[in-house]
């Protein structure tokens, strides 16, 4: 049964708002194409675009393609009743092009799915390399001036636990013989594919490499740890840590993550990739130690396994200098702050 969810809060929406407001005037009027509309992603995306498209008066429209717009209809009224957002059914492997012409393009639909990625990497591939195609053979046509790629930190492969913090000129890559790389592989097949195809049909295109995040819409019952420390916390659980809590990470908030693939979409030179994430470190003990305190003022974190002394640490650490330097970027919700607003979105 699908349970409809709360609107993003006001102040989340003003924050996006007030960080990029004079980034929009050259959109006044125009068309948007959105695949990945109403996921994670997604739903920031579209309620940040209506909430700007209202208080600046800017007539912009945009078609959002998902899987089943009936679906989407009862996880988000609020937004299915708008005159500025169409909704369309298809695969995005294998939709049907909206008829028009589209000014920006943005792709956001990705199977991030950890067990997808472990058990079916083969439809992984597919659905990751199958759906940038797809989408790059409806911007040949549809006149497009700007397309932006959500990609990943994942295109990097394995961090070096000596580098803290991975910069975009990083030579790695995901292994190309391991099956669990296909995430990886793909969105770095992706990134090739829209640079060559913005070259020869000569539009720009963004790239964002996304980390790893916390807002309201993210699931608290997938593979990601700090949704799951949010449950367990609202819940009135202790907190499960299933390693040994030396893992290494970072956590930029939505309404932030939001005004950075904006930016990215207006701003960004062609062709030129950009880290989204937080440069504020932890490790994954430490985090669910946050949690606990910030969502129940305290409680009790279970670590299943005990760390090993001079083990290599396994880090997924974007550094943000480019987008700090070049955009004027910067995490601006701290993480305790973060963590708050997403409980206070899910509790009842």
């Amino acid at each position: 049964m699908t349970v409809s969810a709360k609107p993003l809060p006001v102040e989340d929406l003003a924050h996006v708002l007030a960080h990029t407001r004079e980034l929009w005037e050259e959109a006044r009027g125009r068309s948007f194409f959105i695949t990945g509309g109403t996921g994670f992603f997604g739903m920031w995306l579209l309620e940040s675009f209506t909430c700007i498209n209202d208080s600046l008066g800017l007539g912009m429209s945009a078609v959002v393609l998902t899987r089943d717009p009936a679906v989407f209809a009862l996880k988000a009224p609020h937004l299915t009743g708008r005159a500025d957002l169409r909704f369309i059914k298809g695969d995005v492997r294998s939709f049907t092009f909206p008829v028009g012409r589209f000014d920006y393009v943005i792709h956001a639909a990705t199977e991030a799915s950890a067990k997808l990625n472990e058990e079916a990497p083969h439809e992984m591939l597919d659905a990751i390399i199958g759906g940038t195609r797809r989408v790059l053979d409806f911007a040949a046509q549809c006149g497009v001036k700007k397309l932006l790629l959500t990609s990943s930190g994942a295109v990097y492969g394995k961090q070096p636990s000596e580098i803290t913090h991975i910069s975009e000129d990083y030579a790695g890559a995901p292994d190309p013989l391991l099956p669990g790389s296909a995430y990886g592989v793909g969105k770095r097949v992706s990134e090739h594919m829209c640079a060559v195809h913005a070259r020869q049909h000569g539009y720009e295109v963004k790239i964002a490499r996304c980390f790893a995040f916390v807002g309201p819409h993210l699931p608290l019952d997938t593979h990601f740890a700090i949704g799951n420390f949010i449950r367990d916390a609202l819940c009135g659980q202790p907190i499960r840590v299933g390693g040994d809590g030396t893992p290494t990470r970072s956590y930029l908030y939505a309404a932030d993550l939001a005004v950075w693939l904006w930016t990215i979409l207006f701003l960004a030179p062609s062709t030129r990739a950009y880290n989204v994430g937080s440069a504020e470190d932890m490790n994954i003990k430490q985090l669910a130690e946050t949690v606990a305190e910030v969502v129940a003022g305290g409680g009790y974190v279970q670590v299943a396994q005990q760390a090993v002394t001079g083990r290599p640490v396994f880090r997924y650490v974007p550094s943000t200098s480019r987008a700090q330097i070049e955009l004027g970027l910067n995490s601006l919700v701290a993480l305790s702050d973060a963590i708050r607003r997403t409980a206070d979105w899910y509790r009842p």
